[in-house]
């Protein structure tokens, strides 16, 4: 079950310390990683004195048009992300939580992605160090409450546990953002609402379990997600042990990671919010620092309740 205990856990965490007001030291991190380099100003040399400072007044129209060329050459970025701009969503949730398929609901970023950048973002799913180690913390929880699969205790059953979230996340990002989105033309992207009250968010974000989007802009149902889950079920039952691979427990497990995955999709459309609030009261210390760009992205403050 791709991300289940650990997600459960994370979101338990985050509004505990939201409504604690404790500050988030990772909060920093993921912001300062997002923030776009700040712009290199031309400095003219002085050598020369006021005579040499003219003449390069004089060529300022031509050096103006030097930076207009840059933006010709578009960045190139993660594939959920193909023009290589930054917006307020981390790439990871917490460090253990790969979150390369967020992006907020905003013209720039509802072009569709090719079929390369659906395989390369289910790659990304697979192969990022944080997938690695939200795996580890999972197997870690299996065994600490002798949960499924049932391996039973010991390093060795410990190993089976790792190997078998590994699968899991594997197979499902290939279904769920690879193979089904390429066939049946959907976007495997999670689009942020980022506005309205929380309750609207609330609804619009686990709806998103059932419901996606077409390459062409059209809701549809999100079989990508819901099939994917169940494909990746039916798989487990290779190298899950014999007690585990009934069809009652594929149902069962089926449902719970619909289910996690709904509460995922509420923590990656809030987290953003926890992380602005942190940062902003951070900031608010350094008035020098207040008015920083974030890239264009516009300040928007949690929703009212």
């Amino acid at each position: 079950m791709n991300e289940n205990i650990r997600t459960c856990s994370v979101i338990a965490a985050l509004f505990l310390a939201l409504f604690a007001n404790v500050p988030a030291l990772s909060a920093q991190t993921d912001l300062a990683q997002d923030k776009p380099d700040a712009p290199t100003p031309k400095v003219i040399a002085s050598a020369s004195g006021q005579k040499s400072l003219g003449l390069s007044q004089q060529t300022s129209p031509g050096a103006a048009q030097e930076p207009s060329s840059r933006p010709s050459q578009e960045p190139t970025g993660p594939p959920s992300n193909p023009t290589g701009q930054q917006d307020e969503n981390p790439k990871r949730i917490l460090g253990i939580i790969p979150n390369f398929q967020t992006k907020d609901d905003t013209p720039q970023n509802q072009p569709p992605l090719t079929v390369k950048e659906k395989y390369a973002l289910a790659w990304h799913q697979t192969v990022d160090f944080s997938a690695h180690f939200g795996n580890l913390f999972q197997a870690m929880l299996q065994q600490a409450s002798d949960g499924q699969p049932h391996y039973g205790q010991g390093w060795g059953p410990y190993a089976e546990r790792f190997g078998a979230a590994e699968g899991d996340q594997a197979t499902s990002a290939f279904f769920i953002f690879g193979f089904l989105p390429h066939i049946l033309h959907d976007d495997p992207r999670y689009f942020r609402k980022a506005h309205g009250t929380v309750w609207s968010r609330i609804r619009y974000s686990a709806s998103r379990t059932v419901i996606t989007r077409t390459d062409s802009g059209h809701s549809t149902f999100n079989i990508p997600q819901v099939g994917g889950q169940l494909f990746q079920q039916a798989i487990s039952t290779i190298y899950y042990p014999p007690q585990d691979r009934s069809a009652t427990s594929v149902v069962q497990n089926w449902g719970t990671s619909l289910a996690y995955n709904t509460a995922y999709n509420v923590l990656k459309e809030f987290y953003p919010d926890f992380l602005r609030i942190v940062f902003k009261r951070r900031r608010q210390q350094d008035p020098a620092g207040a008015s920083a760009p974030t890239n264009g992205a516009p300040s928007m403050p949690l929703a009212n309740q």
